[in-house]
């Protein structure tokens, strides 16, 4: 018999299909990126390469947290590793909370190891957990780095959901006791530079910012409510832009992953222009993978990524640190934010 939390996760992946939008209406649209006219530069001088925790991957590209948990999104974990290690993208797996509660569902999980031998795998649980169970998540994947999601709008709204945050002092813990890098993740709702400037200084290095403008956890926990009344709420959080802003902030800053609304490689391209050092993109490749068969998506994903190396030639840009020097234009919306924030855009 299906657990109820097992069935969160199929409903998760269905309603994140029915909410999934397209790409004209991603949060990105209100950054422009110049083109340069002479850029001087071949295809293949292209070198969008980078580093992960010391090992080299092709692109700056992550494949989000999405699945795992249930008999259906233990298959799409493994396509989805499959993705990763045709492309040498590393991949996170979604919440692994169920099956520390449920062992049996710990296949879902591991059987993106068993797809992807070598590439490298974050691991996911909630920031309610303490440090047995995230070393517990990491061995299931054999996880090279370990995602902890904060994710306190998304349970206020879960007609189910956790009601008491109180977070740094497990956080604190798991980040100085656990022996891999752990990422800390928001789920959609951003972060501003006083929740990174907590996470820095209880040791974490690593964030993902995760802003409004993707998969709309606001969205699908209003939907499971049986009144749908919580709906004023969609729009709740920072966007991924605002959120990029923000850490301009920082006097120092952690490594940034940008995710929330990545669909194109033009919105890849803006989020590192904008200071991210990795984007990650999790709605739009689940909608091929749910409608496309392995090696459709494949093609999707390898021709994303060559027109990622087109655009950097677009922009002028050999290197992703060039692509960071590139001059950007706002919306007059997020220079307001910007201006009310006392964030300098230059």
């Amino acid at each position: 018999m299906t657990s109820k939390q097992s069935h969160r996760k199929d409903e998760h992946v269905s309603l994140a299909e029915k909410f999934h939008q397209s790409a004209e209406m991603t949060s990105f649209r209100q950054v422009r990126i110049l083109h340069q006219s002479l850029p001087e530069l071949a295809l293949t001088d292209i070198d969008p390469t980078t580093a992960f925790n010391g090992q080299k991957i092709p692109f700056p590209l992550l494949i989000e947290a999405m699945t795992g948990g249930s008999e259906q999104t233990g298959k799409l974990n493994a396509r989805l590793a499959q993705l990763a290690a045709a492309t040498g993208l590393p991949m996170a797996v979604g919440s692994q909370s169920v099956a520390l509660k449920e062992p049996n569902l710990a296949t879902t999980f591991s059987v993106v190891r068993r797809s992807d031998p070598n590439g490298i795998i974050l691991a996911n649980i909630g920031a309610g957990h303490g440090v047995l169970d995230a070393q517990a998540a990491i061995e299931m994947v054999q996880a090279d780095a370990l995602q902890v999601h904060i994710n306190a709008a998304q349970e206020t709204i879960m007609p189910e959901g956790d009601r008491n945050f109180y977070w740094l002092d497990q956080l604190a813990e798991i980040v100085a006791k656990i022996s891999v890098p752990v990422v800390v993740k928001e789920v959609g709702f951003g972060m501003t530079a006083k929740t990174v400037q907590k996470l820095m200084a209880i040791g974490v290095r690593n964030v993902d910012l995760s802003g409004r403008g993707g998969t709309s956890f606001a969205k699908i926990e209003n939907f499971r409510r049986p009144d749908k009344e919580m709906v004023y709420l969609d729009d709740w959080g920072l966007t991924t832009p605002e959120s990029l802003l923000e850490m301009r902030k920082l006097a120092t800053r952690p490594t940034i992953t940008a995710s929330g609304g990545i669909k194109t490689p033009l919105d890849a391209i803006k989020a590192l222009a904008m200071g991210a050092d990795f984007v990650g993109m999790a709605g739009e490749i689940l909608h091929h993978v749910l409608h496309e068969d392995q090696d459709t998506t494949l093609e999707w994903l390898n021709q994303w990524l060559a027109d990622f190396k087109a655009l950097m030639l677009l922009t002028g840009s050999q290197t992703l640190r060039d692509l960071r020097k590139q001059s950007l234009v706002y919306s007059p919306e997020l220079e307001a934010f910007a201006r009310q924030r006392f964030i300098t855009l230059e």
